[in-house]
């Protein structure tokens, strides 16, 4: 994953593993590849709209788990995002 996509994927994860899935969601709502749509569903699962959040699942081509932690799919979705590394600027 390269570019802006990957950036807002990182940083709406980010939001998420601090508890806030409002501004995660602010970020990949206009987002439409799969890992923003699982994202995307992640944050409506932690909100408790369990058929949005299954909406956004097929969207991702990905069955929801109802036995699965939050926190496991947190962990594997950044895993699949990478970390989120600070730019480095010429000469620093």
């Amino acid at each position: 994953m390269a570019g802006a996509a990957a950036r807002e994927h990182r940083e709406a994860i980010d939001r998420l593993r601090g508890g806030d899935w409002q501004a995660a969601h602010a970020i990949v709502r206009d987002l439409e590849d799969p890992l923003a749509c699982r994202i995307h569903a992640l944050c409506h699962r932690i909100e408790g709209d369990t058929a949005n959040a299954r909406y956004w699942y097929r969207r991702a081509k990905v069955r929801l788990d109802d036995a699965r932690g939050i926190d496991d799919e947190l962990a594997e979705l950044a895993a699949i995002a990478g970390p989120l590394r600070a730019v480095r600027r010429r000469g620093a």
